[in-house]
């Protein structure tokens, strides 16, 4: 006889529900996080609880790069140790821990928040192309290194911003051998990264 779906606290289901919206969290693991923090001292589930909502308040985008930070301008920006005759284009600001990570690469970098995707209704307007060419203009940047994302939509990115790049008389590179297609820089190994921004071509 079905007696019906077994259902746990309202608490309960509905921090399974808020989990199981984070990307790469499926049901399943929804449930394991929820009742791991259940079982978790009170202690732990406040400071989990206590970052969550400092992420929120206390952190901002740069004005210049659009990296998230909690000053602005952020660090990165600030340090007049870096190269500011490069910069490295990245689709999200995790796209920049990757590459930093590495240590082979010491300029500037900007963040477009997103891809050019048509089939989901995302043009170069709703990401960070206006603020890009802005800053390119008048700047010392000699060299742009498009390091966008290896897949259909990174690809579309980097074309449109080479076209609208080239016109300015700055050089234009890819990344180079060591990414497959596909691949999203977040999930790249620093040997690969290190090739691939060692080996960059001429786009």
């Amino acid at each position: 006889m079905n007696q019906g779906p077994i259902f746990t606290t309202e608490a309960v289901s509905r921090l399974i529900q808020e989990l199981n919206k984070l990307p790469g969290i499926g049901p399943k693991s929804a449930q394991r996080l929820a009742y791991h923090l259940l079982r978790a001292p009170l202690e732990e589930a406040r400071q989990l609880a206590d970052a969550i909502l400092s992420l929120k308040q206390q952190t901002k985008l740069c004005s210049v790069c659009f990296n998230v930070t909690d000053t602005d301008p952020c660090a990165i920006c600030r340090n007049d140790q870096r190269d500011r005759t490069k910069l490295c284009i990245v689709e999200q600001p995790q796209d920049i821990l990757a590459i930093a990570h590495t240590g082979v690469y010491h300029g500037l970098y900007h963040v477009l928040h997103g891809a050019i995707s048509p089939t989901e209704g995302v043009g170069a307007d709703d990401i960070r192309v206006k603020e890009l060419l802005k800053r390119l203009e008048g700047s010392p940047i000699q060299e742009v290194i498009l390091a966008t994302n290896t897949n259909l939509e990174g690809e579309q990115t980097a074309l449109y911003l080479h076209r609208l790049i080239l016109p300015l008389g700055i050089r234009v590179t890819r990344l180079a051998c060591g990414l497959p297609f596909g691949t999203e820089l977040e999930y790249a190994d620093d040997v690969t990264l290190t090739r691939a921004l060692e080996g960059r071509q001429e786009f």
